[in-house]
């Protein structure tokens, strides 16, 4: 009795330690294939297909396939596949799992098996025909509760850009990165304010849109010289709305058909973005450029809805329709609903840089660099940004180069006043060059310092000319 216990004992630890060496190798994985093949010999399995692209022509992406793509990547069994693909997310420390192709990974839902295998652009769920009318709609629904909870709480914004690929127009996307916020850019408050608000109301109006029978849609219109912060407010505009960012470079666009399909394969929570669209109407590719125009108030601008369309041009007035009368073809009616100025640098936009570069909201200079800007400088916020930057370990050093900068870029017309002031001969006639250079050298002398401080004169140790001491010294010359 006692022998056939251990006996018994010994069994049960060798089938254990068997178990356990074959769970450690292929041979099991093996096994339970085989079995599910074998089973698969007795049950009629029902194949749904679930492709890229709506009626497969490669127009606009079916959204079903983005919704069960996000589910099937979010499934713990995805580690249990053959092949499955890793990558990184918008942050270095997060991991992405990803089905490789012609793989297959299994979900269970309500004690039945899903199996989704991975093909070219399309995607396979397959399960137990005697099943279908049990789990088909529910799992769906599932499918599709789970991926919308997934992308509320891992949106992710992107940059599209379009590209040929095999002789085909089409988009490529890489992480949205670019850290500007509407709190960080630097625009005039009440204008921010006023887009901030636009935009919120926007994010809200989808019933009003449908009951005036519009599109969901809104498009604007930046414009201003170069630097002045465009580019970076569109990127706030879409990290406020949390959109994707469709980045169209017309000058890769060989037709308008070819530009109709980019825009029809954009999605729905998108900014369309078209940056110097008045350098396009200007040039060779003024039709494409008046096709995007077209779109904006075409039948084709419907397929599609909750789109943002943002337009940069470097001055509002430069695009003519090409028809003769005096209103622009960017301000026809129905094309631009907000128009958005963004100026050179003043003294309040300066006095905002320096708060956010420098963290400084006050300084001893400041009076300086009002002064030079009531002068009549212009700089850029760029610009100004630079100089801020380089000098960022020294505010003082940094303003004291804004005011070297911007007595720099003083306008020309200055010197012409002081010019014609300092060859007033007492009567008020001008006075002949060879009289100017033997009774007026001294007015000469500082007639050359100031224009040499206009042409770029870093000379620190000399302080700004005073216009009125010139004045006064021409005068008490002429007396004498």
């Amino acid at each position: 009795m006692f022998k056939m216990f251990l006996l018994i004992v010994l069994a049960i630890v060798t089938l254990i330690l068997i178990i356990r060496f074959l769970s450690k190798t292929s041979f099991l994985h093996i096994l339970l294939n085989k079995y599910r093949s074998f089973e698969d010999w007795f049950h009629v399995y029902q194949s749904y297909k679930i492709p890229q692209y709506n009626e497969n022509n490669n127009l606009q992406e079916n959204l079903l396939y983005g919704k069960v793509s996000t589910y099937l990547n979010s499934l713990a069994s995805l580690e249990d596949s053959q092949f499955t693909n890793l990558f990184t997310g918008s942050k270095c420390n997060d991991i992405i799992l990803n089905l490789d192709a012609n793989q297959t990974v299994v979900d269970t839902f309500l004690g039945a098996r899903v199996y989704w295998t991975n093909g070219v652009k399309e995607l396979t769920m397959r399960f137990r025909k005697k099943d279908k009318r049990r789990i088909l709609r529910p799992y769906l629904q599932h499918v599709l509760s789970v991926a919308e909870e997934n992308e509320s709480k891992q949106r992710e914004i992107r940059l599209h850009f379009n590209l040929y690929d095999n002789g085909r127009c089409c988009w490529r996307s890489i992480p949205f990165t670019h850290p500007a916020t509407m709190d960080s850019v630097v625009l005039d408050g009440d204008v921010k304010n006023r887009v901030k608000s636009d935009l919120e109301l926007f994010l809200k109006s989808k019933q009003y849109y449908n009951k005036l029978g519009r599109v969901w849609k809104r498009s604007y219109l930046l414009y201003g010289p170069s630097g002045t912060g465009k580019s970076s407010f569109v990127a706030a505009m879409a990290r406020f709305l949390c959109y994707d960012v469709y980045d169209i470079d017309l000058s890769t666009v060989s037709d308008v058909s070819d530009l109709k399909l980019l825009l029809l394969q954009t999605k729905s929570k998108s900014l369309i973005l078209v940056e110097g669209i008045d350098k396009f109407l200007l040039s060779s590719e003024k039709s494409t450029a008046a096709g995007m125009l077209n779109f904006m108030d075409g039948v084709t601008s419907c397929c599609g809805e909750e789109r943002v369309l943002v337009f940069t041009m470097n001055g509002k007035d430069r695009i003519g329709d090409g028809d003769g009368d005096d209103q622009t073809a960017m301000m026809r009616p129905g094309r631009i609903d907000v128009k958005v100025e963004f100026p050179l640098c003043d003294f309040s936009t300066f006095k905002n840089l320096a708060g956010n570069y420098l963290g400084v909201k006050d300084h001893k200079l400041f009076g300086q660099v009002e002064e030079g800007f009531q002068n009549g400088s212009s700089l850029s916020p760029a610009q100004i940004g630079e100089l801020l930057i380089s000098n960022r370990t020294s505010p003082t050093r940094a303003f004291k180069s804004v005011i070297t900068a911007l007595q720099q870029h003083q306008p020309n017309k200055q010197v012409e006043k002081v010019g014609a002031k300092s060859s007033d001969h007492g009567s008020g006639q001008p006075m002949d060059d060879g009289l100017l250079c033997r009774e007026s050298v001294h007015t000469v002398r500082e007639f050359r310092k100031l224009y040499g401080l206009l042409k770029g004169s870093r000379r620190k140790e000399e302080p700004p000319l005073d216009l009125s001491s010139i004045e006064k010294s021409g005068s008490r010359h002429d007396q004498t």
